[in-house]
């Protein structure tokens, strides 16, 4: 069985962004140990289902051994996020808006609030931005009172900041 060739995406090559909260960098450490003690289970399956005879027609062995390989693939893609990883520490009282600052803007008469974190943990829904998306860039390094325009799509947005936690 073959599986489908796809062409590289713009982001394929991109590494994942190296900052994380305590919160999710255990979070990773965990789920990590998960799949090393699910690792020899899955090892074992491949070895009992390549006792049955012909590799070319188990179809079962050949999806043990996908599952193997996935499982080996994300051990050490988190192994790895793990090693590089640059723990977020907010800095309480600054007055500059930094990595890990909670930031409450103004913008078309209404208050609005953004987490500024890495983008592995980002959740627009909850307020939770990236530092790297146009909003959280632009917020980086400004203080109480600056106004920020932000050009977005097809409009520029306005936002003044309010208070930096």
């Amino acid at each position: 069985m073959q599986l489908p060739i796809r062409k590289p995406g713009k982001y394929t090559h991109l590494k994942p962004d190296q900052h994380l909260t305590q919160a999710k960098f255990n979070e990773l450490k965990n789920k990590l140990d998960q799949l090393k003690f699910n690792r020899p289970r899955a090892a074992e399956e491949v070895k009992r289902l390549a006792e049955m005879g012909d590799f070319s027609e188990n179809a079962a062995y050949q999806i043990a051994k996908g599952r193997l390989r996935g499982l080996n693939q994300k051990i050490l893609e988190i192994a790895d996020q793990l090693k590089r990883a640059v723990i977020i520490k907010p800095v309480k009282n600054s007055r500059l808006v930094q990595l890990g600052s909670s930031v409450t803007v103004i913008t078309a008469g209404r208050e609005k609030t953004y987490l500024i974190l890495g983008s592995a943990e980002t959740d627009p829904k909850r307020g939770i931005i990236s530092s790297h998306s146009p909003i959280g860039s632009a917020l980086i390094g400004k203080k109480i009172n600056d106004q920020i325009k932000i050009k977005l799509a097809d409009q520029e947005v306005e936002y003044k900041i309010v208070r930096i936690e």
